[in-house]
């Protein structure tokens, strides 16, 4: 590849990084429901980046921090440098498509280790990120790097932008709105199960599709835009942590519970096939079932509609469906699993950094 980005210093990776974007600026592929009200007016190569917000919208903008070791692994068999770049732009996506609003800038930071800035690592993680935010039209404006005494840090910042007064929170449910998920759940997880058996050098091409949804998720942008401008969505969140952990969130910020018929969940259906305790031995349903409640990483969206608005949902945006999987209640902060016609309390099982019980 020419006009590598590293190889000198932090200076000559900033100036090649500013001309591989400026050169990139005119050819940027976009998302067919992608619409640009802001303006950039500079990019990388000062202190800070300008851009010009237009009055009628409303700015978004969400962080995220992932750190080697915890958040992913390097080692051999697991992530790629393009896959980090990719999923630490991609999570930050599915945090602003949960807010009703559509991605405009990226700012990525990283840290790394000296070993890994002699090597090609920065630029691949920099190609990952710049893959993704071409295919949204967002524009990659600034960040920082530095060095690191152990293991990789990489932040991303990412700006959108909704129509003011439209943008989505967690707290706008009620009693008798539908509950919905978009494409399908559990992947995610099943994915890092695999990877974590360190049987990857033995994929199947069922396993592989589960290994790049945990590596490579994608954020369901044009589905979120879509709920915001169109006023379809009540509550919205993003499948991080799992189902059972969000809906519980969307819950508490509503006032509200939730009852979830299992039958209805879009489980990933590779989970009962791909052979995942042995070559030929896929998941049990109850096994499946946990991992698309508790799961998480999936980065799928997770709204409430009231009826109305639920008749009108297209069956799908992108090629990516919607699934009605419950309703909203009136029992402020239970949410019930109906399993076989019985109805039981889902308590959140899905990921938390602090929790007491994690070794």
């Amino acid at each position: 590849m020419s006009d590598k980005l590293t190889g000198g210093g932090e200076f000559d990776f900033i100036n090649r990084l500013r001309r591989r974007e400026n050169s990139h600026s005119t050819t940027a592929t976009h998302s067919p429901l992608t619409t640009h009200h802001s303006s950039l007016l500079k990019g990388i190569g000062d202190d800070a980046a300008v851009f010009r917000q237009l009055s009628g919208f409303d700015t978004v903008v969400t962080a995220d921090l992932l750190v080697e070791g915890v958040d992913f692994r390097l080692e051999r068999g697991w992530a790629t440098p393009r896959d980090l770049g990719h999923k630490a732009l991609a999570v930050s996506l599915s945090d602003v498509a949960a807010m009703g609003a559509r991605p405009r800038f990226c700012l990525l930071s990283v840290g790394v280790p000296a070993a890994r800035w002699r090597r090609r690592f920065l630029e691949e993680v920099y190609e990952g990120v710049r893959a993704l935010a071409r295919l949204h039209g967002v524009a990659i404006i600034g960040g920082d790097t530095s060095r690191t005494t152990a293991g990789v840090v990489v932040d991303s910042i990412v700006i959108g932008e909704a129509r003011s007064g439209r943008a989505l929170t967690r707290g706008g449910a009620h009693p008798g709105d539908q509950i919905f998920v978009t494409g399908t759940l559990g992947a995610a997880a099943a994915g890092l199960k695999v990877l974590e058996s360190r049987a990857r050098a033995r994929l199947t091409k069922a396993t592989r599709a589960l290994v790049r949804r945990q590596l490579r998720p994608t954020p369901r942008v044009e589905w979120g835009a879509l709920l915001g401008e169109k006023r379809l969505a009540t509550a919205l969140i993003d499948l991080s942590d799992g189902l059972s952990s969000d809906l519980a969130h969307v819950c508490r910020e509503s006032g509200v519970g939730a009852r979830v018929e299992a039958e209805l969940l879009p489980v990933e259906p590779l989970l009962k096939s791909a052979g995942l305790r042995s070559k030929s031995a896929g998941l049990s349903e109850g096994e499946a079932l946990a991992l698309a409640l508790d799961g998480g990483e999936d980065f799928e969206l997770l709204f409430t509609a009231s009826p109305r608005a639920s008749s009108g949902l297209p069956r799908e945006v992108g090629g990516v469906p919607v699934t009605r999987v419950g309703e909203v209640t009136g029992e402020r902060g239970k949410v019930r699993l109906v399993v076989g016609g019985r109805a039981r309390l889902l308590r959140p099982g899905g990921f938390e950094h602090f929790r007491r019980d994690r070794n």
